[in-house]
């Protein structure tokens, strides 16, 4: 039988070091739900194929980088509904608090197995690394949040979309499989060890409101993130394709929080995308299908390629050579006007698309794919050193976006400054990385003003 491209052993401890007739550990800290989970069904398949119980945990941090109580609600949100779909499978849950490279050292002492799903970024993939190399059983990591696991997609990290798209194309279908459900039989019998919780009160600590927070965030869990998909499919599906870009109207699917936190897969979004279009045979349907999984598939694994290929994803020495060497011959120009990060934080500029931009992700949350382009243009424009100008929008998506600390997030803000992109006519400031003003926000879309209102009046109360 062929290895399976999800699977990857991360250590391959002497089998004298651990006792395969503890229980199956599945540390679930990516992919924070119980449906459409590979590394939930190969744990619950190891556990019931050795006849030992199995333990899912969960491991709280408190001082994630940029991570907000913003963040944190829509987390624990998912974190509750996951237990809750878990026990009624009878697989006993257990959520911890600390540094989770202590907490899962301590309960592998107990375990034959660790299993864990995949992390893409840097701290994600430091804990593991550091897991694998202290521990004495196996650490077996799972990729489930990416339809095509990232080293089968590409052995590399890719120079665009067009690159990319073609090695996509290749495997996509054979990738678009329906998991089956496994039960688990060991239900009767709980993993030894004891279980830490935190308190109530530790718990509210995360997620009451303070000044970071502003509400407006939609309600996370993976009950919530399938009913946003059906919202999606039945009400802005049909004119996808026309309208996702457009501000004012906000067509996006909005499923980007969810896939952040592993509350949903990309592959049940893809399926039930694709059997939507096959019921109801409409072209037009059809065609916003294949946009829309350009977006779920071609970009967002493109993202995932950035990160997980090139460690300094979240600095400016990501970008491509010509475009660093371009910025920074330019950095010296006059630029139209100048902001502070403090100014541009509290949407102090003269330029009313930006700040409606910003004051939508300060208080939902979330900014429009088009307009977040746009965003990253103007900090880069208002800002003397590019450099500078990289860190604070990184800064900024990754402190207010609920999908924030992403690779699509840090794959949005590289591609601002030349990132996934070719070289363009050089101009004043910018060099040779693409530009973006707001004439052409008013000639691409009539109704941009619209969009200002509307977060004009937020502030305002009107």
């Amino acid at each position: 039988m062929p290895p399976n491209p999800r699977v990857q052993f991360l250590n391959t401890p002497a089998a004298d070091l651990y006792d395969r007739n503890a229980p199956v550990i599945y540390w679930m800290q990516s992919a924070v739900r119980a449906g459409s989970n590979h590394a939930l069904e190969y744990a619950i398949h190891l556990a019931n194929y050795r006849q030992v119980p199995l333990q899912v945990c969960f491991v709280l941090v408190s001082d994630f980088p940029a991570a907000s109580r913003r963040h944190y609600r829509f987390l624990l949100e998912g974190v509750g509904a996951a237990a809750e779909k878990l026990r009624s499978r009878g697989i006993p849950f257990s959520l911890h608090q600390g540094d989770p490279r202590t907490v899962i050292r301590t309960l592998a002492r107990h375990a034959s197995t660790v299993v864990t799903d995949r992390g893409y970024t840097r701290i994600l993939r430091d804990w593991r690394r550091s897991l694998a190399e202290s521990i004495n059983c196996p650490l077996v990591e799972v990729d489930t949040n990416a339809v095509i696991p990232v080293e089968t997609a590409s052995p590399r990290e890719e120079y665009s979309a067009a690159t990319f798209r073609r090695k996509i194309r290749e495997s996509r279908d054979a990738f678009l499989t329906t998991l089956s459900h496994q039960d688990y039989w060991m239900a009767d019998r709980l993993a030894p060890g004891d279980s830490t919780f935190p308190s109530e009160q530790e718990l509210r600590d995360f997620t009451e409101s303070d000044p970071d927070d502003s509400g407006g965030q939609p309600p996370g869990g993976e009950d919530r993130a399938r009913e946003a998909l059906q919202d999606f499919l039945e009400e802005r599906l049909l004119q996808y394709n026309e309208l996702r870009n457009v501000p004012d109207r906000d067509w996006t699917s909005r499923l980007s929080p969810y896939l952040h936190f592993g509350q949903i897969s990309p592959i049940e979004i893809a399926l039930r995308a694709k059997e939507f279009a096959e019921h109801h045979q409409d072209p037009k349907i059809t065609e916003s299908t294949e946009s829309f999984l350009e977006e779920l598939i071609v970009r967002r694994e493109l993202a995932i390629n950035f990160v997980w290929y090139n460690r300094d994803y979240d600095r400016f020495s990501a970008l491509p050579d010509w475009a660093r060497r371009t910025l920074h011959e330019h950095s010296g120009d006059n630029r139209p006007a100048l902001y502070t990060a403090r100014q541009l934080e509290n949407a102090e500029t003269q330029d009313p698309y930006w700040n409606a931009a910003q004051r939508q992700m300060v208080e939902s949350g979330r900014m429009h794919g088009y307009m977040r382009m746009y965003w990253g243009k103007k900090i880069l424009e208002w800002t003397q050193d590019p450099e500078d100008a990289y860190s604070i929008a990184l800064e900024m998506n990754d402190r207010w976006q609920l999908d924030g600390r992403d690779p699509n997030g840090y794959a949005g803000v590289a591609w601002c400054f030349g990132k996934h992109d070719r070289p363009w006519a050089e101009r004043p400031v910018f060099g040779m990385v693409r530009y973006m003003n707001d004439n052409g926000l008013k000639r691409k879309f009539k109704e941009i003003d619209r969009y200002v209102r509307r977060w004009t009046d937020s502030v305002t109360g009107g």
